[in-house]
């Protein structure tokens, strides 16, 4: 833990983390674009340093494509494709590593600098910052780990479960970096002391946390392009359909199971969301804090209506890809807006 007294009042260290939150979230983005095009097994390779460099040849081109034409979804879903069109899939998927890459020297070069210049402090430089490129290795390991077991002829897809993985280790390095950034804007005495709308907001984000991992499982699984229907699931209320799985895997392989939960959710958040902002009418916050809370139910409202919208127009690949990439920006918007609310009713200054 960093202790109130060991963290310096240092701008430039919290707008480095700032730019680092934001750069996240764009990673994030490009990861849905990635998934939403197909492009995530279009590179069969890994290579940290020189696969930076897309091929640059005609004959770089066509070796990419035939180690593409090796595995399972060339064989069962792309035989048909040009090479211009795996230039197409090539590219996102490129761009998503190449973004990575570039958070790592934005993340590095600065963070030595901070040190030659002594802007560290205490266990801040030890434990955080340790704390913080070690979870940027594992996202980083996770990612290659989850493309490299599609890369066989039998799966024509990254595994759900490996993509909620990937999904969920870059929130945690997201809010990670949002909350430490935070401890150094707005020490205790800037904080509220709240503790019941503290609790609240806690449990509101385990259940935003939960419906975060089912919808990598609605991606994972094309639940959305299965059931494009609302209110009902292709005319059911209940799920109704799918492999019959049993034990665990019914609430995890299904994609009817998971497109009913995903939803079942978000009807939830809604009804806590409002909720917990009519409770906290009663309170009187300071502005700024009083614009965030009012943010929150609107933006849960929008994240509900683009789910919706999402769902019905699946079936058309580019409303899929655009929606669905803006269903994502939003909810990583609703989660920061309530870790930093979290985060401020857990001081000690009294309202």
């Amino acid at each position: 833990m960093i202790s109130k007294n060991e963290v310096p009042s240092s701008r430039p260290i919290a707008i480095w983390l700032l730019i680092g939150v934001g750069m996240i979230v764009i990673q994030v983005i490009l990861g849905g674009i990635t998934r939403l095009t197909g492009s995530g097994l279009s590179i069969t390779e890994w290579k940290p340093l020189l696969g930076a460099i897309p091929p640059l040849n005609d004959s770089d081109w066509q070796h990419a494509f035939d180690q593409y034409k090796q595995i399972g979804q060339f064989k069962k879903i792309n035989s048909d494709f040009t090479l211009s069109e795996f230039k197409f899939i090539y590219f996102w998927e490129w761009l998503h590593r190449l973004w990575a890459r570039l958070m790592g020297f934005v993340f590095a070069i600065p963070f030595i600098a901070f040190i030659l210049k002594r802007q560290f402090r205490g266990s801040m430089l030890v434990y955080p910052m340790l704390i913080v490129f070690l979870l940027g290795g594992l996202q980083g390991a996770i990612g290659w780990i989850m493309v490299q077991s599609g890369l066989n002829e039998e799966d024509v897809h990254v595994n759900h479960i490996r993509l909620a993985v990937h999904f969920i280790t870059a929130l945690i390095l997201l809010i990670y970096i949002l909350w430490f950034a935070l401890i150094i804007l707005l020490p205790n005495e800037k904080r509220l002391k709240l503790p019941a709308q503290k609790k609240m907001l806690g449990w509101i984000i385990a259940v935003l946390t939960l419906q975060l991992i089912y919808g990598a499982f609605m991606a994972g699984l094309k639940a959305a392009t299965m059931a494009p229907t609302w209110p009902t699931i292709n005319g059911d209320w209940l799920p109704h359909g799918g492999q019959p799985e049993s034990g665990f895997r019914f609430f995890t392989d299904n994609p009817f199971v998971v497109h009913f939960i995903h939803r079942g959710m978000a009807y939830l958040l809604v009804v806590l969301i409002t909720w917990w902002w009519w409770k906290s009418r009663q309170i009187q916050f300071p502005k700024n804090w009083n614009q965030l809370r009012n943010a929150i139910p609107l933006l849960v409202i929008v994240q509900v209506v683009l789910g919706i919208i999402t769902v019905l127009d699946s079936p058309v690949r580019y409303s899929l890809l655009v929606l669905g990439v803006c269903h994502q920006f939003v909810a990583m918007l609703l989660l920061l807006a309530l870790v930093t609310m979290f985060y401020g009713t857990g001081g000690k200054r009294n309202n």
